[in-house]
């Protein structure tokens, strides 16, 4: 009777398989669907749509063949120490030895490419740990061992004659069933969940139902604690969350309502750096009032008011400050790389680098050179492609003649990215032909066209269009333009700068200018001030 116990009590260790789908080689549409049992051979199937229905036929299978879990094994979870089990909900409910929790049952768990299957003969505890696990079988519960006097320990004393007849309890098993649908629900059956009613001290700890927690909100790539307090605060953050979630899947972008959520996030983020002493939720904090700040600014410009709501504001071409600090990106760019010297030549470049500035390469017709004010632009596109700077295809002759139906590719080799360097520039690909035609808006300025000016002042009208605040006063606070960064970025001398000013005056570009003997001061007139980029 000794030797019965000993066996009875012996557990073995839950089953444990997988199936996977692996490519076959590098550039190779085929792949091998393998599986972990001995018996199993490999197969190598045409395309990976056809590899997945393959390993799926091949799991259910193996589901269908098999027996249903036993429920006397060891977790095959737990057998390997992992360690993401729900523990135990108090200190009441102790763990037996070889089970985590709950019955026994038969989970499938995927990746969520759907590379591989495994299948678990897991305690329900354990699969409930995994999100992608569906619970395809379940044990009868166990049966209690044998005590010494050939009885159970939690069954009743033997019927008396003329007494209440014991009651035996019969168990049905589940054939195993699964699919491999995200949607479809998983059969078998369910984990015994506690009556209604007091529990009777006879009923087996297995049958307690896993203490599930209120779902978690998420913020900002922040999971909002579910224990967060005040409770307030935690339905603001879980609100918030949801609501930007929301605002993304719009099709139509609406900044007065993105205004708004910046400023209720920078506020619940300080109430949470409050609770919490979080430095970095005080810095997403001040993060979020200064995106509520700029998506407001914007927001008015777009609806032509002020910002303090006074009267009208200014519509301009580039509406934001990260536009506007774009472009002065490219102008001290091409200051610093110009690989010819002289005022055509900086002008031809900076127009040539906004064409390609995203990825080194672009296309480029013979009007957008003929349009610019050079003296010999086949020359000056010859000494570019000769020194390596410019890269196009076909001659300089066929540039300067192309059309818009047929343009010419060029490149920009310095400014290619690739794996190392990423380019100079950080700005998208659809803010490219925004900068671009706000610098061919300046340089072709009607005005500045009439009065036949040369590259020289049209480098300065850019210059001190990416050089005023929003009221167009020259220079930071209005105090002007140093006059060693105009000269040399227009290429000329400080002794020459004096006429560029009295010629962009007369363009009506600047009034009440002055030039004094290291800055330049005055301001944008009306007229250009939608061309500018205030300083922020």
């Amino acid at each position: 009777m000794g030797v019965e116990a000993h066996a009875t009590n012996e557990r073995v260790t839950g089953r444990r398989w997988t199936v996977r789908l692996d490519p076959v080689g590098r550039g190779r549409a085929d792949v091998r669907v393998s599986c972990s049992r001995p018996a199993c051979a490999a197969q190598v199937l045409p395309s990976a749509a056809a590899g997945r229905t393959a390993a799926i036929a091949h799991l259910k299978a193996h589901l269908r063949a098999g027996p249903a879990p036993r429920p006397s094994v060891h977790c095959a979870c737990r057998a390997e120490e992992c360690h993401t089990h729900i523990r135990p909900a108090g200190p009441r409910e102790r763990p037996v030895p070889w089970r985590c929790g709950g019955a026994v049952v038969l989970a499938v768990i995927t990746d969520r490419e759907g590379r591989w299957w495994q299948v678990l003969e897991c305690c329900s505890r354990c699969a409930a740990a995994h999100p992608t696990a569906k619970v395809v079988a379940t044990a009868p519960a166990a049966e209690t061992p044998a005590r010494a006097d050939g009885f159970r320990a939690d069954a009743p004393a033997p019927a008396t004659p003329g007494g209440p007849a014991a009651t035996t309890p019969s168990f049905s098993a589940i054939s195993p069933h699964f699919s491999h649908s995200a949607t479809a629900a998983a059969t078998g059956t369910a984990v015994p969940q506690q009556a209604s009613g007091p529990r009777s001290s006879s009923a087996p700890r297995s049958a307690r139902p896993t203490r599930k927690r209120p779902p978690r909100g998420r913020i900002a790539q922040r999971l909002v604690p579910h224990d967060l307090r005040p409770v307030a605060l935690r339905d603001e953050l879980t609100e918030l969350g949801e609501l930007f979630r929301a605002y993304q899947a719009r099709t139509e972008p609406d900044l007065a309502v993105l205004a708004d959520l910046h400023a209720r996030k920078a506020e619940a983020f300080n109430a949470w750096a409050e609770v919490t002493a979080d430095t970095g939720l005080r810095l997403d904090a001040r993060r979020a009032e200064q995106a509520a700040a700029t998506a407001r600014l914007q927001h008015l410009h777009r609806i032509d008011q002020a910002p303090d709501g006074e009267g009208p504001a200014v519509v301009r071409l580039l509406t934001a400050p990260a536009q506007w600090n774009h472009a002065r990106a490219v102008l001290a760019h091409v200051a610093e790389n110009a690989p010819l010297p002289g005022a055509e030549a900086r002008l031809l470049v900076l127009m040539v680098t906004l064409r390609t500035a995203q990825s080194g390469v672009g296309n480029l017709v013979g009007q957008d050179i003929k349009g610019l004010p050079l003296q010999d632009p086949e020359h000056l596109v010859g000494q570019l492609v000769e020194s390596g700077w410019l890269g196009i295809s076909g001659t300089v002759e066929e540039l300067i003649a192309s059309r818009p139906e047929s343009p010419t590719r060029i490149s920009v080799p310095s400014l290619t990215p690739d794996e190392d360097d990423p380019g100079p520039f950080t700005f998208g690909r659809k803010l490219r032909p925004k900068l671009s035609g706000w610098a061919q808006r300046v340089v072709g300025e009607k005005k500045l066209r009439k009065g036949k000016t040369g590259a020289d002042v049209r480098l300065l009208a850019l210059a001190l269009a990416t050089g005023a605040d929003g009221e167009g006063r020259l220079g930071p606070g209005g105090e002007g333009v140093g006059l060693d960064g105009l000269s040399s970025w227009c290429s000329v001398s400080p002794a020459d700068l004096p006429d560029l000013v009295d010629r962009l005056t007369a363009a009506d570009w600047l009034a009440e200018a002055g030039v004094t003997g290291t800055l330049l001061t005055g301001r944008l007139t009306e007229r250009v001030l939608p061309l500018g980029c205030p300083l922020t």
